[in-house]
């Protein structure tokens, strides 16, 4: 099988010849030059030859267009961090405006996917990450949110329209581009961010459009559910046809999803960052474990599921620190198993 049969024929949870396999993390020290970026990641993809590109365009790219000041260390183990917030005053949230696909950072990420779409010639599937809008919101107001979501609410739901309506734009343009699918990640599907009330009102309805403007466009579409504690079955019911999470770190385990949703999973690697002030580290089995043990730790991820609806990845980015030996452990592992 080709890369795009395998994953194709694993989200439809048919056999495959083995499991689809793809890590990714972050690209700091290249990741504010699109081509450097879009490269860099097929080349790693076709290195070790695994089956699909996760694009990862620094993580703030979505609120530096609307006033968020960003330190940039181009260096691969500090990422980008938001160093002032856009958001400053209630009034800021009125002043926001549907952004272009093609302006500011957002048309460089843009860049980035049409790069990457030139090089893998459609022979390599590849997801653009897309961040839903109440994340988009907490990383452009920081602790302010909370309180404007209770006191203004109106406010942050006009916010909340326009940045939907931006995302719309740039899902359009990397449809145009290309892509095979998106990877929408919410950090809010969490009882440690925010209650079940807050985000079923905040971000489930502009989840829900966002995902259903690429849901039948695209064919690998990604939840990634960020966090502890989550609101697991709510994510479920998106439109998306596979599913990431913490799964080695936070209920649910993959063993146990399977009795909560029949989407397609992707996970299994133990990768978990988490901030520190504003210095990101990880709790990380890619970075820590020795070939066999990360094959292991593979194997035992493949028994949770089977041998149909499992794409092999981390729960989250990947740590910088990995050795090369992992990267290849990894995808020996899915080889290797007996099916």
């Amino acid at each position: 099988m080709n890369r795009i049969e395998r994953i194709k024929a694993t989200i439809a949870k048919q056999d495959v010849d083995r499991l689809p396999i793809s890590i990714w993390g972050h690209y700091s020290d290249v990741d504010q030059d699109p081509r450097a970026l879009a490269e860099t990641q097929v080349e790693l993809v076709k290195k070790y030859d695994y089956d699909f590109i996760k694009l990862m365009p620094f993580g703030n790219y979505s609120v530096q267009d609307w006033g968020a000041r960003i330190k940039i260390y181009c260096d691969k183990h500090e990422e980008p961090i938001v160093e002032d917030y856009g958001i400053k005053s209630i009034d800021d949230w009125k002043k926001l405006e549907v952004l272009p696909a093609t302006y500011g950072t957002w048309g460089k990420t843009l860049q980035m996917a049409q790069r990457t779409s030139a090089l893998v010639k459609g022979e390599i599937p590849f997801v653009q990450t897309l961040f839903s809008p109440l994340t988009i919101a907490a990383k452009l107001a920081g602790p302010r949110l909370m309180t404007d979501l209770k006191e203004n609410p109106e406010a942050v739901h006009q916010a909340l329209k326009v940045i939907t309506e931006t995302n719309k734009n740039f899902i359009k343009a990397n449809i145009e581009a290309g892509v095979s699918g998106f990877f929408f990640a919410t950090q809010n599907a969490s009882a440690k961010v925010n209650s079940l009330e807050i985000f079923k009102e905040f971000g489930v309805p502009y989840d829900t459009e966002m995902i259903n403007s690429y849901c039948d466009e695209t064919y690998f579409n990604v939840t990634h559910a960020h966090g502890d504690d989550l609101y697991f079955e709510e994510v479920c019911k998106y439109n998306n046809n596979v599913i990431n999470w913490h799964d080695r770190h936070t209920p649910p385990t993959l063993a146990e999803a399977k009795k909560l949703t029949d989407k397609c999973f992707l996970g299994g690697i133990n990768e978990v960052p988490y901030f520190v002030g504003k210095v990101l580290q990880y709790k990380s089995m890619m970075a820590t474990s020795t070939p066999e043990e990360m094959e292991k730790h593979v194997h035992e991820a493949i028994e949770m599921v089977g041998k149909t609806g499992l794409i092999v990845g981390p729960g989250c980015v990947t740590d910088p620190r990995t050795e090369e030996a992992n990267y290849f452990a990894v995808r020996r592992a899915v080889e290797n198993y007996k099916y």
